[in-house]
């Protein structure tokens, strides 16, 4: 088998990197590869804001890979993982190289300096996808040595997209189930993964916006109870109407703002927006979604509810979630 190169390693940081978009908000997804002697021996990638980057994950499973020992703190704490790895005898990665997607960090926040972490445990070679694009935390590269940047930065671009995007306004995304021969409705589509999926993702937006006819009609809960962690999203219910039937479940649930409107205001506020609905509500917000989040079930239906907008879309990352096909794409318009 020839050698992997750069691009094959970081297309795997990339991919795993894929499997947690949106769910690190406000942070971006991030992935990393830890390479040994030619061999893998770690994948992993930023899972939740506050806790440990990918950087730190990845370098503690590659130390647990070659040293055959259990890290004994909890990885996900950024204070004590990065205290560990600081502790490892001098020298444990000096063979190593790390593949990360996102210039490592050089500011300290709510964790430590991913920068100042690897430079002090000085791996062969830091690769880098992307440049860190927010003004001030950037810097992370100067302090390594042996850095190459640039490996497959428009794939990394793609992938933080996102990110970019609610630092400036609301960034959009239109969720919707669908089986192979594009039918909707009729109960759950979807498998359970896509399911604790969905609500992983609710559990950490700003809002949920969702249209008067299919909360009348469906009478959802849209909470995150598939989610151990998760809260209930915000609702703002897009309508005309102003009497409500309020034992319609998603009123009951306590924590949780419910707004009904008849404007799509607020897209201007730096934020993350889920849409959840049907043809109306992918109309009335056809020039302000960003992206299309689609899970594709391998079903065909009978149904005869479907999307009948016309709109153009750019397939950005596919990624089999149970029995289902998930699908990230751009919307490019009409």
């Amino acid at each position: 088998m020839p050698p992997m190169n750069d691009e094959f390693y970081m297309q795997l940081a990339i991919d795993e990197a894929w499997k947690y978009q949106l769910l690190t908000y406000p942070n971006p997804p991030v992935g990393a590869v830890v390479v040994y002697d030619g061999k893998i021996v770690a994948i992993d990638a930023h899972r939740r804001a506050g806790t440990s980057h990918a950087e730190v994950l990845a370098l503690l499973s590659a130390y647990e890979t070659l040293s055959g020992e259990t890290a004994p703190i909890d990885r996900y704490d950024a204070h004590a993982a990065h205290a560990f790895l600081r502790k490892v005898p001098t020298g444990f990665f000096d063979a190593c190289t790390i593949y990360v997607t996102l210039e490592p960090c050089a500011h300290e926040g709510k964790t430590p300096s991913c920068a100042s972490l690897l430079a002090e445990l000085e791996l062969e070679r830091v690769v880098v996808a992307h440049p860190d694009p927010i003004a001030g935390h950037g810097g992370g590269a100067g302090r390594l040595s042996r850095v190459t940047m640039g490996v497959l930065e428009e794939k990394a671009h793609d992938l933080i997209t996102p990110f970019l995007i609610w630092q400036e306004r609301a960034f959009v995304v239109f969720k919707l189930a669908q089986t192979l021969n594009g039918r909707i409705g009729g109960g759950y589509l979807s498998s359970r993964e896509s399911l604790e999926h969905v609500h992983r993702i609710r559990s950490v937006i700003d809002r949920l916006i969702i249209g008067g006819g299919t909360v009348r009609a469906d009478r959802p809960t849209l909470d995150s109870r598939f989610d151990p962690e998760g809260r209930a999203p915000d609702v703002m219910i897009y309508s005309h109407d102003t009497e409500w039937d309020h034992t319609i479940p998603l009123f009951g649930v306590e924590g949780r703002e419910v707004r009904v409107s008849d404007t799509l205001d607020g897209l201007d506020t730096p934020s993350l927006i889920l849409v959840e609905g049907g043809n109306g509500m992918l109309e009335a917000l056809q020039d302000r979604i960003d992206w299309m989040l689609t899970y594709l079930t391998p079903k065909l239906s009978p149904n005869e509810i479907t999307y009948n907008t016309t709109t153009t879309l750019r397939f950005l990352h596919t990624q089999r979630i149970g029995v289902d096909l998930m699908i990230w794409s751009q919307n490019l318009g009409d």
